[in-house]
């Protein structure tokens, strides 16, 4: 078995990194993607994984292919086409470490995956399979994810989410809403940011929407609350989980971290998010913390998931 298979977006995140002796910004060449990052969290701590989707056949692509192998994530579904170009993403970093984006993705590779491209093997083969929203944005991609999804669901595997609402990859918020929420029924665990409450549930709310969602059959859910952590509600029980008291250099990634790090520990746990109770689940997200801490203290995402030793001495460090 493997612990998780994602599938969904590997692209190149276009870090700003300072500025020429012409005054001219320069971008450092990260490997990034959600799903990929969480696969990266995951692998870094000692977990097996492996990615399904579709990278261009050109610079980018080869340099994905290879961080992930170096990363220990199996890319035997990673599909390679020299008819898109790898999807890339420009981000600049505030003074305070927050993001805001700008895509080339009219199409990136990542939205042309097709339904006969899916590894099913792997799927079948997968105690957790995770996906993101990002992928239902555009076809043949969205047909792909629900296609894995129902495999899954099939095989028995936890199904894991993270919306990630990216704004300007979508038509216009109401489509962003009606294509995100039609993954809820379909899901057991899911990861969002405070400020995607009102997009997946109308609540403004972390604390209302954790609940609305396990009302809908979602026994697990994280609301990541930014510098003040987490909050955790299963089956109608809420709690919030502190983070790590620690500046950020770079928050690419944050939220994946965090989730690779949550779903790491609950599978060593032995637990599946039904079962999880909410004292264990507190200790799924303080590991989540714990390895998001590490990520934000360097640049990139894929490059800055911690060993499970740097997580360890963190957490015993705040113990």
């Amino acid at each position: 078995m493997v612990d998780i298979v994602a599938l969904g977006e590997l692209l190149i995140d276009f870090t700003e990194s300072g500025t020429s002796s012409s005054g001219m910004k320069l971008f450092e060449r990260n490997p990034g993607g959600a799903v990929a990052n969480v696969l990266a969290a995951v692998s870094r701590l000692g977990g097996s994984t492996a990615f399904l989707g579709k990278v261009g056949d050109d610079m980018h692509g080869r340099f994905l292919k290879k961080t992930l192998k170096d990363a220990g994530i199996d890319v035997t579904g990673l599909v390679m086409t020299p008819d898109f170009f790898t999807t890339l993403a420009f981000v600049s970093i505030s003074g305070i470490g927050e993001r805001t984006f700008s895509f080339a993705r009219k199409p990136g590779a990542d939205t042309q995956l097709r339904t006969d491209e899916v590894n099913e093997a792997l799927v079948r083969n997968a105690k957790v399979l995770h996906v993101g929203s990002l992928s239902l944005t555009d076809e043949p991609a969205r047909s792909a994810t629900l296609y894995a999804i129902a495999i899954a669901k099939e095989a028995g595997a936890v199904v894991s989410y993270d919306p990630n609402y990216r704004a300007s990859l979508w038509k216009d918020e109401q489509t962003a809403k009606e294509r995100m929420r039609e993954l809820l029924p379909l899901v057991d665990i899911i990861k969002l940011s405070e400020e995607e409450t009102v997009l997946l549930t109308d609540y403004p709310d972390a604390e209302s929407a954790g609940k609305y969602l396990n009302k809908l059959g979602i026994p697990c859910v994280a609301v990541t609350l930014g510098n003040r952590g987490v909050l955790v509600c299963i089956r109608g029980e809420a709690a919030v989980v502190e983070g790590y008291p620690l500046p950020a250099v770079d928050t690419t990634g944050a939220g994946d971290a965090f989730l690779g790090g949550f779903l790491y520990r609950m599978l060593l746990l032995d637990k599946r998010p039904h079962t999880l109770t909410l004292p264990e689940a507190k200790d799924c997200a303080n590991w989540g913390n714990a390895t998001a801490s590490c990520c934000v203290q360097k640049r990139g995402a894929i490059p800055a998931m911690p060993t499970l030793t740097e997580l360890l001495d963190l957490m015993d460090k705040y113990r």
